[in-house]
């Protein structure tokens, strides 16, 4: 695959479209099993506010994944990653309940390299607070 975006396309400032992605306790326990990370603070609830946590939350590792969902599906590529980081900021707190929480992502196209890269800056929050910081990508273009 390559991707459907063309570096010509794309100015410093082009935003990528936004998306939400829900996370239940369900979801949580998904993510353990592929990921074989069964941490407590994951699912265990008490264990979790014993530790100083206020809830459950999302593995940090499943959070950065979501995030960069939103450059794959706007390359339509993930060979287009080059490279990708970020910082975690704050946990997504999931509740124990039918909605569980949401991570909101948007991205924006911070910068244009050399050899048809742009780097992409992407923001992440849940329930009103930013929980990745420095989420970057840098991202090969058609």
């Amino acid at each position: 695959m390559t991707a459907k975006i063309a570096y010509d396309d794309v100015e410093v400032g082009t935003e990528l479209p936004a998306q939400t992605f829900p996370v239940t306790r369900a979801t949580l326990v998904r993510y353990a099993g592929a990921s074989g990370d069964f941490n407590p603070i994951h699912w265990n609830e008490k264990f979790a506010k014993e530790v100083g946590l206020p809830d459950v939350i999302a593995h940090g590792m499943f959070t950065m994944a979501e995030a960069i969902r939103v450059v794959i599906d706007w390359t339509g590529d993930p060979g287009a990653v080059v490279e990708y980081g970020v910082r975690f900021t704050k946990p997504v707190v999931v509740p124990n309940d039918d909605e569980g929480a949401v991570i909101e992502v948007g991205g924006k196209v911070a910068a244009k390299l050399d050899d048809n890269t742009v780097r992409v800056d992407l923001t992440a929050t849940s329930g009103g607070q930013k929980v990745l910081g420095m989420s970057r990508a840098l991202v090969r273009l058609a």
